[in-house]
C-alpha cells in the first residue's frame, strides 16, 4: 500500500535523564511511510511554506552549529520526521514554553520509521505540540492550507493552564542554570528545588522562609503603617474609618486631596486616589467598604507609582506605573476609545505574558470621567485628552534609576513586615531622589508580588528576578543536593543498593532506600513491594528526613522512564547482560540484541554524576569498563579477581581501586593502601564468599569511599550487618 503520511504509532514521556540527553523528553515512534521517498529538496515550495509559517525556524542551528543550520538541511534535503522534530520545538516556543530546545531525529531498523525526541516540560502540552506539528508538516508537503494561528492559540491556551507561569518559570530555568533540581508538586505554582533535607520550597514569589505572620501583617494596611512609621519609613498619614461622614471628617483632619482604599485589599481593587470633595470621599468609601474588612483615608502623596522587589534585603527590580488617557476624535465614545487606543495594545491582556492589565471602566474611571464632565457613553471632542485611570500600568522599568536611600527604605520597609521577598509600593516624583527630600511615602508592602511586570516590563530592561530569588534560598554554592547513590547492572543491584544504604546509615545519615527490596527511610519501611521504579524513588527525594539516598535503577526503568533524579554523586554499575527483556514492546525498535547495545542504557547512570562525584564500576565487565570515559566524576574500579588487569592499570596510575588481597577486602589510592574487613568476618556477617556477594561488598565499599565514610566505620558497619 502506497501512503505519503506521518503517523505517530507510539509515544513515551521519560521524566528525567535518560539514554537521549539529560532533560524530560518526548520519545516518538513515527512512521512517514513513501515519505522515505521525498526528501524535503524534492518537495516544490516546501521549503517556502515552511518559512512563511514559521521563521523562527531560522534560528535553529541543526548539526550545522550555525544561525539557519536547519534551513540549511531543509534546502540541502531531509526527511520529514526531522522537518517535524525541529517544528514541534518551534511551535512549543511560540506557545510561551520554556524548555531546552532538545531534538533528535534517528533512523530504526524498520524502513520508514523513526524516533523523534523533543524535550518538554509538560506532557500533554509537548504532545499537543507534536500532533500539530505533523498536521503542520503534512500540509505543507501536500500544499494545503494550515490555520497556523487559530491551531497555536489552541497550544497557548493549554500551555497556560497547564505549564508554570512565567514567574515561577523563570526560577526553574535559574535554578537549572545552577543544576539545581526542580520539582513540581501541584498542578499549581508549588515548587521544590532541591531534594529531601536540603529542599526548599517555592510558590510564585512566596519561600518556605516567608512568614505567614509577616504575610498576615501585610495584608492589614493600618498595622503595616504603624510598623513602618516605629522604624522611621516615610508613609503618608491616615486613619482607619468606620462610615462616609467618618471619611469625610479624616480627610478635613489630614488635608484634601486624600486617598481612600480597603484596610486589607489587594491589586489596586476599591483605591482611590487624588479625592477632594465630600461627594467623591463618600462615594469611594462605598465602594472600598465592599473590597476589604475597614477602610483606610490618607494624605495623597504626588508623584507616580513604583513597585521595588525586594529579595533578602536587596533590590532586584524596579518599575512605575504610567496613567492612561485618550484622546477625542470627535466621533468615538469614552468606551470605544478605550479599546481602541489602550486595550488595543498587545502589552495587555490577562495572559500570562502581558504585563499590562485592560483598562476597564470602574468606578474609579468613572470618578475621574465625571471631574472631566463626561461618562462612559460620552463622545470626545476631537483633540481633547481625557485621564481614563491614574494608578495601575505600573510595568515600565526604572531598575537602574532608584535612589540608594530610596533602596534602603525599601529593604527597612520589607524587613519591618518580616517579609524575605516583598513589593514595595511607593509614590515619588522622582525616584532618583531621596524619598524625604521630596515628600515621598511608602504606601504598601506587599507579600508574594507579582514578578511580570520585571520579567517582561512595558518598556525598558528584563530583570533576572528569578536569579534574585534562587540566589536567595540558594545563596553562594549551594545547590540543594544531598549525597544520592544510584545502582544499575543485570544483576545484584538489590544486593548493593541494600548494604550501601546500611553503611549511609552507619555514618549517620538518615538514608532513603528504593530497591526491589523495599521502600525505606533509616530503618523504616515506607512500602514493601518492588521499589526500583521512578515513583517510588521521586517519594525518597520529596521526603524531607531523606539525608543521603540509595536508588536502584532497573534498564527497563531507564528506557520508559528515566532516572529519578538529575545528578548523584556516587553512580555504581555491577554488570551488562542482555535478556530477552528488552524485547518488551514498550522498548521497539531500540535493536537491542547484545549486551554492547545496552551499553548506552547502563551509561545513563555514568552520565549523571557530579563533577566531584565518583563512578564506581565493575573492573571485570569490558562493557561496563568503557563507561568510565563518559564520567565526569572520579573512577573506582572494584573487582573480585586478583589478578584484574583494569585493577592493576587504574592502580598504577594513582587513582581507586576496591579488590580482594589475600584474605581481606582492600581499598587502594596512589601508594596508600587499607585494609577493609577480612573474608572470615564477611562469613560471619551473613554476607557469604562467593565472588558475586563479594562484588556486591567492594561496590559498595567503593560507594561509601568515595562519599568520604572512613575506613574504620565502614568495617564497623559490615559487621554489624545482618
Amino acid at each position: 500500500m502506497n501512503t505519503r503520511d506521518i503517523v505517530i504509532k507510539s509515544t513515551t514521556y521519560l521524566r528525567g535523564p535518560n539514554i537521549w540527553t539529560y532533560c524530560a523528553i518526548i520519545e516518538a515512534v513515527v512512521d512517514i511511510g513513501d515519505l522515505e521517498d521525498s526528501p524535503s529538496n524534492t518537495v516544490p515550495g516546501l521549503y517556502e511554506r515552511l518559512t512563511t509559517w514559521l521563521p523562527s525556524l531560522v534560528e535553529h542551528r541543526c548539526s550545522p552549529g550555525v544561525h539557519g543550520g536547519f534551513l540549511m538541511r531543509l534546502k540541502e534535503g531531509t526527511w520529514p520526521c526531522h522537518i517535524l522534530e525541529h517544528v514541534t520545538l518551534a511551535l512549543q516556543d511560540l506557545a510561551g514554553v520554556p524548555g531546552y530546545g532538545f531534538g533528535r531525529a534517528r533512523e530504526t531498523e524498520e524502513r520508514g520509521v523513526y524516533k523523534v525526541m523533543v524535550s518538554g516540560w509538560e506532557e500533554k502540552v509537548t504532545l499537543a505540540a507534536l500532533y500539530m506539528g505533523r498536521d503542520l508538516v503534512m500540509a505543507a508537503i501536500d500544499d494545503k492550507p494550515y490555520d497556523l494561528e487559530g491551531e497555536l492559540e489552541k497550544l497557548r491556551d493549554l500551555a497556560q493552564d497547564l505549564c508554570l507561569g512565567p514567574s515561577t518559570a523563570s526560577m526553574v530555568l535559574a535554578a537549572d542554570e545552577r543544576t539545581i533540581p526542580a520539582i513540581r508538586l501541584s498542578e499549581g505554582n508549588l515548587v521544590q528545588f532541591g531534594y529531601g533535607a536540603k529542599q526548599r520550597r517555592i510558590w510564585t514569589a512566596e519561600t518556605d522562609q516567608t512568614s505567614a505572620i509577616a504575610e498576615t501583617i501585610s495584608r492589614d494596611k493600618g498595622l503595616t503603617k504603624e510598623l513602618l512609621q516605629t522604624c522611621g519609613v516615610p508613609i503618608p498619614s491616615g486613619r482607619a474609618v468606620d462610615s462616609a461622614a467618618d471619611a469625610w471628617e479624616a480627610a478635613q483632619d489630614l488635608g484634601l486631596p486624600v486617598v481612600v482604599k480597603p484596610v486589607d485589599g489587594n491589586h489596586g481593587r476599591g483605591v482611590f486616589i487624588n479625592l477632594e470633595t465630600r461627594a467623591e470621599i463618600e462615594a469611594a468609601y462605598g465602594v472600598a467598604v465592599d473590597e476589604g474588612s475597614g477602610v483606610l483615608v490618607e494624605r495623597f502623596i504626588r508623584g507616580n507609582e513604583h513597585r521595588l522587589l525586594i529579595v533578602g534585603g536587596k533590590l532586584a527590580a524596579a518599575a512605575k506605573g504610567q496613567t492612561a488617557s485618550v484622546v477625542g476624535d470627535g466621533k468615538q465614545t469614552v468606551r470605544e476609545l478605550i479599546a481602541s487606543q489602550i486595550n488595543s495594545d498587545p502589552r495587555r491582556g490577562r495572559g500570562e505574558d502581558q504585563p499590562l492589565n485592560p483598562v476597564r471602566i470602574d468606578s474609579a474611571a468613572r470618578l475621574e470621567l465625571t471631574r472631566q464632565g463626561f461618562d462612559a457613553d460620552s463622545v470626545i471632542p476631537e483633540g481633547r485628552e481625557v485621564l481614563i485611570q491614574r494608578n495601575g500600568n505600573v510595568a515600565f522599568d526604572c531598575t537602574d534609576d532608584v535612589h540608594p536611600d530610596v533602596v534602603a527604605m525599601a529593604a527597612l520597609a520589607a524587613k519591618a513586615v518580616g517579609l524575605d521577598i516583598a513589593g514595595i509600593d511607593l509614590v515619588a516624583e522622582d525616584i532618583s531622589k531621596p524619598l524625604h527630600a521630596q515628600g515621598g511615602a511608602i504606601v504598601e508592602v506587599n507579600a508574594g508580588p507579582g514578578l511580570l511586570m520585571h520579567l517582561k516590563p512595558a518598556e525598558g530592561q528584563s530583570r533576572p528576578v528569578g536569579h534574585a530569588i534562587i540566589e536567595h534560598i540558594f545563596p553562594g554554592n549551594e545547590n540543594g543536593s544531598i549525597p544520592i547513590v544510584g545502582v544499575t547492572g543485570s544483576h545484584g543491584t538489590s544486593q548493593i543498593a541494600g548494604l550501601t544504604a546500611h553503611l549511609l546509615n552507619a555514618h549517620g545519615w538518615r538514608t532513603g532506600l528504593a530497591s526491589a527490596q523495599g521502600l525505606y527511610v533509616g530503618d523504616r519501611q515506607l512500602f514493601a513491594g518492588d521499589a526500583a521504579n521512578w515513583d517510588q524513588a521521586r517519594r525518597l527525594l520529596l521526603n524531607r528526613e531523606v539525608e543521603a539516598a540509595v536508588i536502584e535503577n532497573d534498564g527497563m526503568e531507564i528506557l520508559t522512564k528515566g532516572l529519578s533524579y538529575d545528578r548523584c554523586t556516587v553512580g555504581i554499575v555491577t554488570d551488562i547482560a542482555y535478556s530477552d527483556s528488552f524485547k518488551r514492546p514498550e522498548v521497539a525498535y531500540h535493536a537491542f540484541e547484545t549486551a554492547q547495545d545496552l551499553v548506552k542504557v547502563y551509561r545513563t547512570q555514568v552520565d549523571v554524576v557530579w563533577p566531584d562525584g565518583a563512578g564506581v564500576l565493575n573492573a571485570d565487565d569490558p562493557n561496563v569498563v568503557s563507561l568510565a570515559q563518559y564520567c565526569d566524576g572520579a573512577i573506582t574500579f572494584f573487582s573480585a579477581q586478583a589478578d584484574s588487569p583494569v585493577i592493576a592499570a587504574h592502580h598504577a596510575e594513582g587513582k581507586r581501586v576496591v579488590f580482594v588481597q589475600g584474605d581481606h577486602l582492600v581499598t587502594a589510592d596512589g601508594a596508600s593502601q587499607q585494609k577493609i574487613i577480612a573474608l572470615s568476618e564477611l562469613r560471619a556477617s551473613g554476607l557469604g564468599l562467593t565472588q558475586e556477594s563479594i562484588q556486591h561488598v567492594l561496590a559498595a565499599i567503593g560507594a561509601a569511599w568515595a562519599l568520604g565514610i572512613s575506613p574504620e566505620r565502614i568495617k564497623g558497619a559490615l559487621r554489624s550487618f545482618h
